[in-house]
């Protein structure tokens, strides 16, 4: 079973029949994948983190990380730093953008 298909589709406030035409399988395979214990293949698990911008791993259960896991370098970070950044990681695209315009604008000064 994907765990968290239903979770997702609910959320995003689409039924089985448009998933399914998304991501090109039937309304019945939607149905089992989220009720009855049926892996979908790899193919069908990516199309479905891709539509949902998530990763597979979190459609599986197997994370409880809502997004695309990104490539992430080792750094050290005191502890400031790291409430910044765990504050930075939650707020949205949009507030993000902002940030940046600040910290470049800041910087351009120095």
């Amino acid at each position: 079973m994907v765990r968290n298909l239903k979770y997702l589709r609910n959320i995003k406030g689409i039924s089985q029949n448009k998933l399914a035409e998304i991501v090109n399988v039937s309304q019945q395979s939607i149905n089992k994948y989220e009720n009855h214990n049926v892996e979908p293949d790899i193919s069908t698990l990516i199309k479905l983190a891709d539509y949902f911008n998530t990763s597979v791993d979190f459609l599986i259960g197997h994370t409880e990380i809502n997004r695309i896991i990104e490539k992430v370098e080792r750094c050290d970070l005191n502890s400031d730093e790291m409430e910044v950044v765990e504050k930075y990681r939650i707020i949205s695209i949009k507030e993000k953008e902002s940030i940046k315009l600040i910290l470049q604008n800041y910087i351009s000064k120095s």
